[in-house]
């Protein structure tokens, strides 16, 4: 018996090579492209040029600009205005954020906890304040911090006494702090509140086959069910919190011998290029808080996605 050999399969050739390759298909990039040319125009060259910015100095004798490299950044890094500011907002992020976030989650476990009666009522009244203007607040807030009108002043005309001071410059940041918190409890309170709903039943109904209580139910089930909202609400406010500017430049009206130009860094910033005409080193602090707040802010970020935390 004999065998005959299979005769040899041809190579494809390069046309049939080059008709099974996937064509690439740029009709996606047509749908993102308006996206993409607006993100490019309002935060990609606003950043690229401040940071160009940044790179001169304004010659204060000869007129015009000259390059100086990186010395505006070690002027930012040695500037005792800057660094006060920043620990200011610093001292307000560590109070005012812990603070916030904790009444937003007490606020979004109450209403889904199913026992607080006309829970939709309180929702839309706890997040009201949020559909506030931050300008229009800080007047509000103002006229009732008020130490010869509105409610401060009224208060201690009753009481006989000059002991509320909202306005001092003991405590006004807490003042600022409060105006803040009761701006935003409500959007982080969504936030919450949000992701409480999409919670499985089905955890629910172990917890309850196990004998959890309601408190051991939100410390095993809902607060690690949420972890992911509330990293996010936290970086949020740290960025905010680093972004303090319209509370405290509305109430320095008030008392412009205790909120002065560098009360926060974006302050500081704002007061340079538009009081000072300093736009150089403007954009340099701005420029320097970006990166410190990115950094933070992926701090958190890094620490919050760790498991068994």
């Amino acid at each position: 018996m004999t065998s005959t050999a299979a005769p040899p399969v041809p190579a494809p050739s390069r046309q049939a090579t080059a008709a099974r390759r996937p064509r690439r298909k740029w009709r996606g990039w047509l749908f993102v492209a308006p996206f993409m040319l607006v993100f490019a125009l309002t935060f990609v060259a606003p950043v690229v040029y401040a940071f160009v910015l940044s790179l001169f100095r304004d010659q204060a004798f000869f007129g015009g600009t000259t390059f100086v490299g990186a010395d505006n950044y070690a002027q930012v890094l040695a500037d005792p205005k800057f660094w006060e500011s920043f620990q200011r907002v610093l001292v307000f992020l560590a109070v005012q954020v812990p603070i916030m976030l904790l009444l937003a989650l007490v606020a979004a476990l109450a209403i889904d906890s199913a026992r607080l009666h006309a829970a939709g009522f309180f929702r839309i009244v706890i997040f009201l304040p949020y559909a506030v203007p931050a300008v229009v607040a800080a007047l509000m807030w103002g006229f009732i911090y008020g130490d010869h009108f509105g409610l401060a002043a009224d208060l201690n005309h009753l009481l006989g006494t000059d002991a509320i001071k909202p306005l001092s410059a003991n405590w006004l940041l807490a003042s600022i702090g409060n105006i803040v918190t009761w701006e935003f409890v409500g959007y982080n309170m969504l936030i919450f509140y949000s992701a409480l709903k999409v919670i499985p039943k089905e955890l629910f109904e172990a917890a309850a086959i196990d004998g959890a209580g309601t408190f051991r139910t939100i410390l095993s089930v809902k607060l690690p069910a949420i972890r992911g909202a509330i990293v996010i609400a936290t970086i949020f406010s740290i960025i905010g919190s680093f972004q303090l500017f319209n509370e405290p430049n509305i109430m320095r009206n008030l008392v412009p011998n205790v909120i002065g130009t560098f009360y926060t860094p974006n302050m500081y910033a704002y007061n340079l290029s538009f009081g000072g005409q300093q736009y150089n080193y403007s954009a340099t602090v701005a420029i320097v808080m970006g990166v410190i707040t990115a950094i933070i802010a992926y701090v958190v970020q890094l620490r919050g996605s760790r498991k068994g935390m």
